[in-house]
């Protein structure tokens, strides 16, 4: 590697760090003899997981980071005094090849700063992933973003190469959106959103028909939204989300808590830090709309339009009905089991499958994983009950259960410096 490609990876890969919507999923892109990399292969410079849990290591970088735009929000923003950098599309596909051979990756995610147009940008894109599939027949994974407002040629050519495309809203409101960065809009990324929606469903109906048909982004579409750069409350957010993941490609929406590196702009909030409890907040609420069938107005409404930051939004939700619990664990159905605190997904499963051989008691939900310190107060099972919600009241329940939590807090801090004093 030449010093002058070194110094444009040090430089891109640092403007590529501040996207988060770079996670790998469980697509299967087998290797082929005569090929190099799958997308299932051993474990493996950006860490991301698989559906089963497989850690795999991508190679995050931008073709650019010279940018037309002049977003508020954006470190990569015309107007910012950064030293700058672009890859020709040959240095980027040696880089990659390279560091795949080396066993450095096991993919790539691919983004960039928009150079002259969206399409003269898109272009180049393509051409990197195109080259790595068809010249150097590469099938590991590529995570590969479309530039806002690019047409939707390009947008399909892209997803025959990638595995996974992503647009990102960025702002979660027009309105806001305008505010901080004049020349977009979000007409210009929904677009993309639905070329690539159209595209996939057009190949999964192909794929019916002819067994070698093309596969377009197997792994589906993902976007990103930035938390708190802006006055959007949660329900807006997460209303945003629930609509998105109505449509059958979106896989994931990302939430990255604002991070203000450009603090000289006065359209952004003076924050010490990223809201990072926020941003797991929202995490943890679109893993309810998700996998707990929960709606995005069950977990915020017009009395609660923001997350409590002080407890999980599934505990919110039951000390706010406490007229849904207790729930007896042994009749009740699977919905109403995945809505109790300190139930998971499997765990509930295995209520259900467990159940039919005999009745379950405390300490087999214990056994099963249950968080029963959490969830006693909101269950009852073959043995007398313990105190519920009912009689314990909502409020003193999350007294109790927080102050369980801050306790655990100071131990963990107490025993830190005991090993390392200060």
């Amino acid at each position: 590697m030449n010093e002058n490609v070194l110094e444009k990876l040090k430089t891109l890969a640092e403007s590529a760090k501040y996207d988060v919507s770079c996670s790998s999923s469980g697509t299967v892109r087998k290797n082929t003899p005569g090929g190099i990399g799958n997308t299932v292969g051993g474990m493996g410079i950006c860490h991301s997981f698989t559906e089963d849990g497989r850690c795999v290591s991508l190679l995050k970088i931008m073709l650019t980071n010279n940018c037309i735009y002049d977003c508020a929000y954006c470190i990569n923003r015309r107007s910012n005094d950064i030293r700058r950098a672009t890859f020709t599309v040959q240095e980027l596909v040696d880089l990659t090849i390279e560091f795949y051979r080396r066993n450095y990756i096991e993919g790539l995610f691919l983004s960039s700063g928009v150079i002259n147009n969206p399409d003269y940008t898109m272009e180049r894109m393509v051409r990197v992933v195109k080259e790595l599939r068809t010249v150097h027949r590469y099938n590991g994974y590529i995570h590969m973003k479309s530039i806002p407002g690019a047409s939707q040629e390009l947008v399909n050519a892209a997803g025959l190469y990638a595995d996974r495309m992503s647009v990102n809203i960025e702002i979660p409101t027009e309105k806001n959106l305008q505010l901080l960065a004049p020349e977009k809009d979000h007409l210009s990324v929904f677009k993309p959103m639905k070329y690539i929606q159209q595209g996939m469903l057009q190949s999964i109906e192909e794929r019916q028909k002819f067994r070698f048909a093309p596969r377009f982004v197997p792994a589906g579409q993902s976007t990103q939204m930035i938390v708190g750069a802006t006055n959007e409350s949660d329900k807006d957010i997460l209303t945003l989300s629930s609509a998105l993941y109505r449509r059958p490609s979106m896989k994931r929406v990302y939430y990255s808590g604002f991070i203000p590196v450009n603090s000289y702009d006065t359209r952004l909030p003076a924050l010490k830090q990223a809201p990072l409890v926020r941003e797991n907040r929202l995490y943890q609420a679109d893993w309810l709309m998700r996998f707990y069938e929960f709606r995005a107005d069950e977990i915020v409404d017009d009395a609660y339009p923001d997350l409590d930051l002080e407890i999980d939004p599934k505990l919110s939700w039951a000390l706010r009905h406490p007229e849904m619990f207790p729930v007896d664990v042994n009749k009740a159905d699977y919905s109403l089991i995945l809505r109790i605190p300190g139930i998971g997904v499997k765990s509930a499963k295995l209520i259900v499958t467990s159940r039919r051989y005999g009745k379950l008691n405390a300490y087999q939900l214990k056994k099963m994983g249950i968080v029963m310190k959490k969830a006693q107060y909101f269950i009852t099972c073959n043995e007398l009950p313990m105190n519920t919600i009912n009689e314990v009241k909502p409020e003193f329940l999350r007294k109790i259960l927080t102050e369980t939590k801050k306790k655990k807090g100071e131990i963990d801090q107490q025993q830190l410096s005991i090993i390392f004093p200060d």
